[in-house]
């Protein structure tokens, strides 16, 4: 690991501050260059030095320049947004502790820059980002890429190799505290070597050719090495609340942090990609300022008071009884209401079972979980029927998803019938199961979802009838997923977010290496030293020898017919194993937004997530002058209800 490679770490300038009393303190300039190439050299074959001259001749270059824009041209730059999250961010690191929360969109997911990113409309096309033409070997599981020389991080430094380089080191450092990435992007684990031709020209090569060998190197961020000088054993506090320097439009400015009250991202008025196709139309608004605002329906007033531009209609209570199509602003026209029909995997809604804590390591115990939980009620009553119910949790992956597997149905007779199995069969006064020890059928079913809680409530009086027990727990969405990271829940009512890709992921929720360490002996029996490992995306703590092989085997293969295969068998195997009970999926979303708040003629992209995610609305700030007026005035517009349904299946 990188710990052991830490010569020349400390390159010292000192200087001596005289105080008042005669006192003195040492200020110490970190400087880890030299362990960075200490590593380098330690790692030969996966870290590689090349020149230009040694490029295959053969190779064939693109760019993604033929595919269409995003966006519109009728985009304006400028404005301020105004939002809310419901939780100040515990970080601004991109890794460790804390960092994986709902504000990291804000400052990595949706704003920084890979070589090049999947086409929203175009399924497995990629358009240019930081690279301005790629290559692909498949022969030799290798990608090669020519940066644009345009590239520059927000503090003004040219991207180069190096920081692609660097990205590898960082990650593979036991000082980021990020379990995930040290296992992911270990040496010779998904990525075999990474070659530098020249500052702009690189490759990455795969242990496997895997049917999406471009997206898994395309999508690759770097890391900006120079920031990165003083990274060591206190990197989690070192870098709390350092904005990381990025690729993208936008920045964080010290002053624009006042903890616990609101942060606000700026738009880089001389970003280098501004006025380059894909992105010349998007990142249009110059502000977001966002307050925290801890209640769903304080955010809803401040909407409606015009203080917050938009708000996610998603749930049916908003959509139908709040904000109605008669509501006066609606109806004014002040107000627009919008559905998009979108294509692509739906995050993972439903109960995660910890099944190592007690009771729940009983197969028996979790299938009576599976039918004594009633997700038709809740599509019916909250949902208003407009949702569906999810299969399986690798649901929306083409022919790489279970063609046949359903999830259980709510049967108390067979919750019943399970239950008894594992040895509750009495009531006790409260209608609450027993076993003969005493035990009662009952678990904490914790959420960060404050705005789905009454989903819970659902829950809870339904798998009452069943015998079972729900003790709900609602947290705000940081304690929530901090709860769960840290492997402290029982069950939880939780979701991942999922990209679009080809096929589903099992080794980050499913392999034994992310719920304990060294969970088995080289015989495959269990370890019975092993350590929960928290921090990682195992949520469900499964660990099962036969389970990790298949998983193995899936990440190693580059045949898709035995890729498929193997998909099918471990999404049916997961499904027997029944730690996690499929919730629901939506395959579209809806967004209140006030008039001055723009969208594209076509509203959005087919794959986008939600309304925001492609960056490509933006404030008509005359618009809004003009808004606020006639509705002090009584003035109306014609209202605008709008379903965008081009990428509806037939």
């Amino acid at each position: 690991m990188i710990r052991q490679f830490r010569t020349g770490l400390l390159m010292l300038v000192a200087s001596v501050l005289v105080a008042c009393g005669g006192g003195t303190e040492e200020t110490v300039t970190r400087d880890n260059t030299q362990e960075v190439l200490d590593y380098y050299a330690a790692y030969p074959d996966f870290f590689r030095f090349r020149t230009v001259a040694d490029l295959p001749a053969d190779l064939e270059w693109e760019d993604g320049m033929d595919l269409p824009d995003l966006g519109s041209p009728d985009a304006v730059k400028g404005g301020t947004q105004f939002g809310s999250v419901q939780d100040f961010p515990r970080t601004l690191r991109h890794v460790g502790p804390d960092s994986n929360g709902s504000f990291r969109p804000w400052i990595l997911d949706d704003v920084t820059l890979g070589l090049a990113h999947g086409h929203p409309d175009v399924e497995f096309a990629h358009y240019p980002a930081l690279a301005s033409s790629w290559a692909i070997d498949a022969d030799t599981s290798t990608v090669y890429a020519r940066l644009d020389p345009d590239a520059r991080w927000s503090t003004g430094e040219p991207v180069t190799v190096d920081d692609f380089f660097f990205m590898f080191f960082f990650f593979q450092s036991d000082y980021i505290v990020a379990p995930w990435y040290n296992n992911y992007y270990g040496v010779g684990q998904v990525y075999n070597n990474i070659t530098r031709y020249d500052d702009l020209t690189l490759s990455i090569t795969l242990n496997e050719a895997k049917p999406d060998l471009a997206d898994r190197v395309l999508a690759l961020r770097p890391v900006p090495q120079h920031f990165y000088k003083e990274l060591g054993d206190d990197f989690v506090e070192r870098y709390q609340w350092r904005f990381v320097p990025t690729t993208g439009p936008y920045v964080i400015r010290d002053e624009d942090i006042i903890r616990g009250r609101s942060i606000t991202v700026t738009r880089l008025q001389d970003w280098w990609a501004k006025d380059k196709k894909f992105f010349r139309n998007r990142f249009n608004i110059d502000r977001t300022v966002m307050n925290v605002i801890r209640d769903t329906n304080n955010v809803f007033e401040a909407f409606k008071r015009g203080d917050i531009d938009q708000f996610g209609l998603n749930l049916a209570e908003h959509w139908y009884e709040k904000l109605p199509d008669s509501d006066p602003d609606v109806a004014g026209g002040y107000i627009h209401k919008s559905v998009f029909y979108n294509e692509r995997p739906r995050p993972t809604y439903g109960l995660w079972m910890n099944t190592s804590r007690p009771l729940l390591d009983n197969q028996n115990v979790r299938l009576g979980i599976q039918y004594a939980t009633n997700w038709d009620l809740v599509i019916e009553s909250f949902f208003r029927g407009d949702y569906a119910r999810m299969q399986t949790s690798s649901d929306g992956y083409g022919e790489f998803s279970h063609p046949t597997l359903q999830a259980r149905p709510f049967d108390i007779d067979r919750a019943l019938e399970h239950f008894a199995r594992a040895g509750f069969t009495e009531r006790g006064r409260d209608g609450i199961l027993v076993n003969d020890q005493g035990q009662r059928l009952a678990f904490t079913l914790t959420t960060g979802y404050e705005s789905l809680s009454d989903i819970l409530t659902i829950l809870r009086e339904e798998a009452a009838r069943a015998g079972l027990e729900f003790r709900i727990e609602v947290l705000d969405q940081t304690a929530g997923w901090q709860k769960v990271q840290e492997k402290q829940h029982d069950i939880a009512f939780t979701a991942f977010g999922v990209s679009v890709e080809m096929y589903p992921r099992f080794w980050e929720t499913y392999h034994s290496a992310n719920a304990y360490d060294n969970a088995f002996l080289s015989d495959g029996t269990v370890n019975p030293e092993r350590e929960v490992k928290v921090q990682t995306n195992n949520l469900e703590m499964l660990a099962d020898y036969e389970f990790d092989q298949m998983i193995e085997q899936y990440d190693r293969s580059s045949d898709r017919d035995e890729m498929l295969d193997l998909a099918h068998r471990m999404t049916a195997y997961h499904h027997d194993y029944a730690s996690f009970v499929p919730g629901f999926v939506q395959d579209f979303y809806r967004v209140g937004h006030w008039r001055w708040v723009r969208y594209p003629d076509f509203f959005n992209h087919r794959q986008s997530g939600n309304a925001t995610e492609l960056h490509v609305h933006w404030i008509d700030t005359q618009m809004k002058e003009q808004t606020l007026a006639a509705r002090s005035s009584g003035q109306t517009f014609e209202p605008q209800l709008r379903v965008h349904d081009q990428w509806r299946p037939e």
